[in-house]
């Protein structure tokens, strides 16, 4: 099905999972405030086995995986899809731009107990165990904590809260975006967040990034009215450090940007970053600081600062390491 010409509903492709088809409810919502026109979502699989005969589609030009809700905005089926940022590969799409990236939600990452402990005040008498499959999180909570036991953890969000309920673990580490936008009810348990000097989330955790075609000038347009500037600017930052990085998603890779005002009025850039290996045993930390409207430069000078302190043989061993 085509999308309908202007003035139909805006079509949102989404994966089928419930934080996001919540996540592309938000934009919808947002884009039918700023526009006037409705939307309606279409939820589709992304396994790349789901439509065989397509399966030469399923990459582009560079090599890059295309899913199935990237396929439906090429082929103008949908306007637009609605992606958690920190899931998207740093390389666009052949044909696809972001149209907008929305203000971001907390972006930090939160410990859930059933008693409310802080990491620092987890329990020294006993063995505690936390879950979480994030090596990122796994290396900064064995640097913070060397005596709790870090264990993989599967499943959607419900499934690791019961497992936090149960008792099968004593607490998960969980971004704290996810648990605002699902808003799970029916759980016992009580949420901490983490500090950056704790743990440094994700680059882009906790915001979205709106993809559409590169051709679409209507749906390009619409999308400008729900950006919010301030954080396409942080997430540039903290995304082109994980670009120089070229470390993937899965790599232990932190970034905080904040725009903080400076001593002349004018706004500054400030950018957290961290690489370590997976045990945490080699963590690298730095800040750096640059004008508000350098956001590139920035990651550029803190991925150089990382790999500098010992960060470029941590990687080395990272890519030896991976199959």
């Amino acid at each position: 099905m085509a999308v309908a010409p202007d003035g139909g509903p805006w079509r949102i492709a989404t994966r089928r999972s419930a934080l996001a088809q919540t996540q592309a409810r938000h934009v919808g919502a947002a884009l039918q405030e700023a526009t006037g026109r409705p939307f309606e979502l279409v939820p589709m699989a992304t396994t790349g086995d789901e439509h065989p005969d397509r399966a030469l589609e399923a990459f582009d030009s560079k090599g890059l995986f295309v899913d199935s809700t990237r396929r439906a905005v090429l082929a103008g089926d949908c306007h637009l899809v609605v992606h958690s940022y920190k899931d998207l590969p740093t390389e666009p799409a052949d044909g696809l731009t972001i149209g907008a990236v929305p203000q971001r939600v907390d972006p930090r990452d939160a410990l859930v107990t059933r008693a409310g402990h802080r990491l620092a005040d987890l329990p020294r008498d006993r063995p505690v165990t936390l879950g979480t499959s994030s090596p990122r999180r796994k290396a900064q909570l064995q640097k913070a904590r060397r005596d709790v036991l870090v264990q993989p953890i599967r499943g959607n969000l419900e499934t690791r809260l019961g497992k936090v309920v149960s008792g099968e673990v004593d607490g998960v580490v969980l971004a704290l975006a996810g648990l605002l936008r699902l808003q799970p009810q029916g759980f016992d348990l009580t949420v901490v967040p983490l500090e950056h000097g704790e743990v440094l989330h994700a680059p882009a955790q906790g915001a979205l990034a709106i993809e559409c075609r590169v051709d679409d000038a209507a749906t390009r347009k619409a999308l400008r009215r729900i950006d919010h500037p301030a954080t396409r600017t942080e997430v540039t930052a903290e995304r082109e450090l994980l670009l120089q990085l070229q470390g993937g998603c899965t790599a232990p890779i932190g970034a905080h940007a904040s725009l903080l005002p400076g001593p002349s009025g004018q706004d500054r850039l400030e950018l957290l970053g961290m690489l370590s290996d997976p045990s945490g045993t080699r963590l690298y930390r730095a800040s750096h600081e640059t004008a508000a409207d350098e956001p590139t430069l920035l990651g550029r000078v803190m991925a150089a600062t990382l790999l500098e302190a010992g960060g470029q043989q941590v990687l080395e061993r990272l890519r030896q390491q991976t199959p």
